[in-house]
């Protein structure tokens, strides 16, 4: 199996989770496009695709039915036909809706194969905001969690679900995914998930990256009373500010003392990503689903940055609404195929380079020998002993790390873009997966002596030695560990 700097994700148990918000019909269109119109200097577009879906609210819900709850959308619809195909669109979900006193919004995507040619909006001025039900207020009761998407239509902002709100926060954890136009977040929310444009707009604050995403986060936590504050960074990750109480003994203990704050970066998993559409939903969604578990802020926030980079990572939307589902992604030390790291170079016209062993305790001969393989071409992959072929090579004791550690050690180096993870004594049958163009290997031996040399010579690749670094050694380091523990 292979990894490409990523990060798996276990399997969670059914929970009963309500998405609070402003539910839209999302049309993608796409086609392709050979020709200009002979009205205008605009592109035809031959339409081959028209696919629909609930959107805003609609799409969170669609994301945690697909990932196995009991889910409840909480939205306004109006009573026109729009409405009635979002409601046929989402079969698996109880939709509590009230009136929502609007034509329901279209919002339909155009492209042009991969390419984004116009979005097309409908019905989408901002409505009034709309009253609330009963059953809206009653299905908030009994959740394992809640998530509001909040995209400025009002659902959020509708007095009498505050109120729910507000009350069923202090005892199940709510999830917020703001909106510039929408409403503030209730007081006790458990994580709010602004973007950092939404984080500026929110705070006007100034500065990039993560200066500050800190300083927005911990403003956004005072000023909205929320537990925690999680500010998404695209591909970098999210920087989280969550409260905690002040130790015991500490003299601003008591009542209506201040509270602190602890931030925490959560980094993303690097993965290539078409289309953003859906991904700040998706990680709202696995935020509330890794709190419905019982993870503390900090690790619900990792695992909702994981959620949305697999996503991305499979396709986005558009793999998720396929007929047989999205591709499973995960990764490190979880199946991912670096055969696209591979493909991207030789098309470009570059060398793949690879390399392998144990790694079990990385030391610096290691980080000196993957620089010096890495120099020699345009990518590295790290052809990497299982757990299982380190046993069978080394002994029982052995592996010290686990291949998933192992994994991610070698992926968190620069010089590596990718590991493959095989079973067998030797690497052979992997190289000849992905045939490198060149193997390396440190050593005080001749490239010929290598065992790797007669598979390289199938397709005309090279085997080369690397400077060797004696007195940097696994097994004598983990001797020495053995001998101070």
């Amino acid at each position: 199996m292979s990894a490409v700097r990523s990060a798996g994700r276990s399997t969670v148990a059914r929970r009963r989770i309500v998405v609070v918000g402003d539910t839209l019909l999302d049309v993608d269109v796409s086609g392709t496009s050979e020709r200009l119109s002979p009205d205008a200097p605009v592109p035809v577009v031959d339409v081959r695709t028209d696919d629909r879906r609930a959107g805003g609210a609609g799409l969170v819900a669609s994301m945690l039915v697909r990932d196995g709850h009991d889910v409840t959308l909480v939205t306004v619809l109006s009573d026109d036909d729009r409405a009635d195909e979002i409601r046929a669109l989402l079969p698996d979900v109880q939709v509590v809706a009230g009136p929502s006193g609007a034509p329901t919004p279209v919002k339909t995507r155009v492209r042009v194969v991969d390419h984004a040619l116009v979005r097309i909006d409908e019905g989408c001025a901002t409505p009034p905001v709309p009253g609330t039900t009963a059953e809206m207020t009653a299905a908030l009761e009994g959740a394992d969690a809640i998530v509001v998407a909040d995209y400025g239509r009002g659902v959020a902002a509708s007095e009498g679900l505050r109120e729910a709100l507000t009350a069923v926060a202090r005892t199940t954890p709510v999830v917020w995914d703001p909106h510039p136009k929408g409403a503030a977040p209730v007081v006790g929310t458990a994580v709010v998930t602004p973007n950092a444009a939404e984080a500026r707009r929110f705070t006007d604050l100034a500065g990039e990256g993560v200066p500050f995403a800190t300083d927005a986060a911990a403003a956004l936590v005072d000023t909205w009373g929320v537990d925690a504050v999680a500010v998404t960074m695209g591909d970098r990750g999210a920087l989280v500010a969550a409260r905690r109480p002040a130790a015991e003994g500490d003299p601003a203990t008591g009542s209506g003392a201040a509270t602190a704050l602890d931030s925490r970066f959560v980094p993303a998993p690097s993965v290539t990503a078409g289309d953003p559409c859906g991904a700040g939903d998706r990680l709202a969604a696995g935020v509330a689903i890794a709190l419905a578990e019982g993870a503390d802020v900090a690790e619900a926030v990792a695992a909702g940055v994981l959620a949305a980079s697999e996503y991305l990572a499979a396709g986005g939307v558009t793999a998720l609404f396929a007929d047989d589902g999205p591709a499973p992604v995960q990764v490190p030390g979880v199946d991912r195929d670096a055969m696209r790291v591979v493909h991207e170079v030789r098309s470009a016209g570059g060398t793949v380079v690879a390399t392998g062993g144990c790694f079990d305790l990385l030391h610096a001969g290691h980080a000196r020998t993957l620089s010096a393989a890495r120099a020699l071409g345009d990518c590295l992959v790290v052809c990497l002993n299982s757990d299982d072929s380190v046993r069978a090579l080394k002994g029982p004791e052995r592996p010290i790390m686990t291949q998933d550690d192992r994994v991610e050690l070698l992926l968190a180096l620069d010089c590596v873009d990718a590991v493959v993870v095989f079973d067998e004594h030797t690497p052979d049958e992997a190289l000849r997966r992905f045939r490198p163009d060149v193997w390396a290997k440190g050593g005080d031996y001749a490239a010929s002596e290598l065992p790797e040399a007669a598979t390289l010579a199938e397709w005309g690749g090279r085997v080369v030695t690397v400077p060797f670094h004696p007195g940097r050694s696994t097994t004598r380091l983990a001797a020495a560990l053995a001998a101070v523990g």
